[in-house]
């Protein structure tokens, strides 16, 4: 990996161990917690402690007027509405189809649309590695119990996972201009709080269906792990990291979610692991090390934005 950028590259790994455990992690806490009201949980919770971080290394909490409304809707897309899609691609699809049409796309789509946000170029030996991780992923999701069914009472659930992967890039890549502006802790403290507004509404029927009696110390646990790492030290160290490689790699480092969540469901709930899963695993070292040893820079393209504005100059 290249020198300067290998402890960022080592964060984006820890945040797709973190979140790739948290499948097994969260199984408990969904036993005693809606699925909207655990989401809820998760981000509001976080809220007070990102604010607190965010006032006391940098001082001020405060971002530009203007900026509010594009925080407000990063936050409705990032957060709500990718996190609804979540949980109705699981319910309408199954875990399999859910899983891989969730992961696989997205950093191939973060690649396709980066030139319109950054100065990122894809480039042969970004598109190479991602291919070959890409291949370890399939290994992995469909070498389980379950393969991919394209039944067409699936194609809903399908549909939503495979626009969670379309969504999810175009938000992650929706953050990088304003962290060109503003610290990733910033940036992300703010669409974090207007995620968790929106998603209050959603929220109002399923208080009432929590098992308020079933919630023991592994309860806690698991919300605990969810608010303070898989919120706030993952989104936080995700984004200063993407900041750093750019948006095109560092979403190729999703595809260590799904080992670490086959992991997971080896050491919490005792499933098995079966060999097209290791050969995949290792599939998916190989194709992300060969993206992140990439020593030349990709030439820089401006984003659209600024073509337009150049040509608009040119004309006058």
């Amino acid at each position: 990996m290249v020198n300067s950028n290998v402890f960022h590259y080592l964060g984006l790994i820890i945040v797709a161990v973190i979140w790739g455990a948290n499948f097994g992690i969260s199984r408990w806490a969904m036993e005693v917690f809606p699925a909207e009201v655990f989401v809820f949980l998760r981000f509001g919770l976080a809220l007070p402690i990102l604010f607190i971080v965010l006032k006391l290394t940098e001082g001020s909490v405060k971002v530009d007027k203007q900026d509010i409304v594009k925080l407000a809707l990063i936050g409705l897309i990032g957060v709500t509405l990718l996190e609804i899609l979540v949980m109705y691609s699981i319910k309408y699809t199954t875990l399999a189809n859910a899983s891989l049409l969730n992961v696989a796309p997205w950093p191939i789509f973060a690649a396709l649309f980066a030139p319109l946000f950054t100065r990122e170029k894809m480039t042969l030996r970004l598109a190479s590695g991602g291919i070959v991780a890409l291949i370890g992923v399939t290994l992995i999701i469909l070498g389980g119990k379950d393969g991919f069914n394209l039944s067409s009472e699936y194609m809903l659930g399908n549909f939503l996972a495979l626009s969670i992967s379309l969504i999810g890039a175009l938000f992650n890549l929706a953050c990088m201009p304003l962290m060109d502006k503003y610290s990733p802790m910033k940036v992300t403290s703010w669409y974090v709080l207007f995620g968790s507004l929106f998603l209050i509404p959603v929220t109002i029927s399923g208080w009432s269906q929590v098992a308020w009696n079933d919630i023991s110390p592994i309860t806690f646990g698991a919300v605990f792990y969810n608010v303070v790492l898989c919120t706030v030290a993952a989104f936080v160290l995700w984004n200063l990291s993407m900041k750093k490689v750019g948006a095109a790699k560092a979403n190729f480092y999703r595809y260590f979610v799904p080992v670490a969540a086959a992991a997971s469901g080896v050491l919490f709930f005792n499933e098995q692991i079966m060999l097209p899963q290791i050969i995949g695993g290792l599939i998916i070292v190989l194709g992300l090390v060969w993206i992140g040893t990439e020593r030349k820079q990709p030439i820089a393209i401006p984003p659209l934005n600024e073509k337009v504005r150049k040509a608009s100059l040119d004309k006058n």
